[in-house]
C-alpha cells in the first residue's frame, strides 16, 4: 500500500513516515499544500494523510481540488484544529476521516486500515497463491503450513504480488507501489528484491509461484508450473 502524508512539521511528518513504513506501507512526504496537490494528482496513491494548516495552500483546498479528480481516494484529516465547526468542514469538504492531533499511533494505524477497507468492495482477511498464504492484519505469511519471515521491504512486494496474483506486474508498477518517491529506477533493486523473495517462498518447495515474464516483469502463480524462462 503506498500513502502520501502532507505536513508541513517536519518532525511530525518523519515520525508519521517512519511508523507507517515499519507497518510495511510505502510513504511519500509532502511539505506544503501545492507540493501535495501535485503529488496526489499524478500517482497511484492508496490512502492520503492531510493536514489543515498547511503553507502554500491549504488542506482544505487540496482537499477540495483533488475530490474533483479523484472521488474515491481515501482520505485521513490529520490536525490541531479540534473545533466541531472545524471537523464539520473537513468532513464536508470531503474528508473520510478526521483525526485531532495530538493522536495515539496506534490509533492512527487502526483508523488508516479502516479506510483501506472500504476502498475494497470484499474485505480479504487472507491472501492466497496455491499454498501461500499472507494474513495482512497480522503480517504473517506461511507456505504449505511452514512460517516465512520476510524484511519489511520483501513483505511489502509479496502483498502487492499477491494482491495481483494471476497478473503480470511490470517493474514500474511495483515502483510506483512498493518504492516511495526516492526510488531510483535505474538500478536492479526490485530485481535484487524478486530474488531475495523468490529464495524464500519457493526454494525447497516443489512447485514454484513467482514467475518472471522475460522483458515486461513479474507474475505470482500457482497454476503456471515449471517455466522455461524463469531466471
Amino acid at each position: 500500500m503506498r500513502i502520501l502524508v502532507i505536513e508541513d512539521e517536519v518532525k511530525v511528518a518523519s515520525f508519521i513516515k517512519k511508523g507507517l513504513e515499519q507497518e510495511q506501507y510505502s510513504v511519500d512526504i509532502a511539505h506544503d499544500g501545492e507540493e501535495g496537490l501535485y503529488l496526489a494528482e499524478n500517482n497511484p496513491y492508496d490512502l492520503l494523510l492531510l493536514d489543515l494548516m498547511l503553507p502554500k495552500m491549504s488542506g482544505l483546498q487540496v482537499l477540495t481540488a483533488l475530490r474533483k479528480k479523484k472521488p474515491a481516494l481515501p482520505i485521513m484529516i490529520l490536525t490541531a484544529k479540534a473545533g466541531v465547526e472545524d471537523r464539520v468542514q473537513g468532513l464536508d469538504c470531503g474528508g473520510d476521516d478526521y483525526l485531532v492531533k495530538p493522536f495515539a499511533f496506534a490509533e492512527l494505524l487502526a483508523r488508516l486500515r479502516a479506510l483501506l477497507r472500504r476502498g475494497h468492495r470484499e474485505v480479504v482477511m487472507e491472501l492466497r497463491a496455491g499454498d501461500l498464504v499472507l494474513d495482512p492484519v497480522k503480517h504473517r505469511i506461511t507456505r504449505a503450513g511452514k512460517v516465512i519471515e520476510l524484511s519489511n521491504k520483501e513483505y511489502a512486494l509479496l502483498e502487492y504480488l499477491m494482491r495481483n496474483a494471476g497478473q503480470v506486474v511490470t517493474r514500474t508498477m511495483i515502483a510506483e507501489h512498493v518504492w516511495d518517491l526516492s526510488f531510483d529506477s535505474f538500478t536492479n533493486v526490485i530485481d535484487v528484491y524478486i530474488n531475495f523473495l523468490r529464495n524464500k517462498i519457493d526454494r525447497g518447495f516443489p512447485t514454484r509461484l513467482l514467475h518472471t515474464v522475460r522483458g515486461v516483469g513479474y507474475k505470482l502463480s500457482a497454476t503456471e508450473g515449471r517455466v522455461e524462462h524463469e531466471y
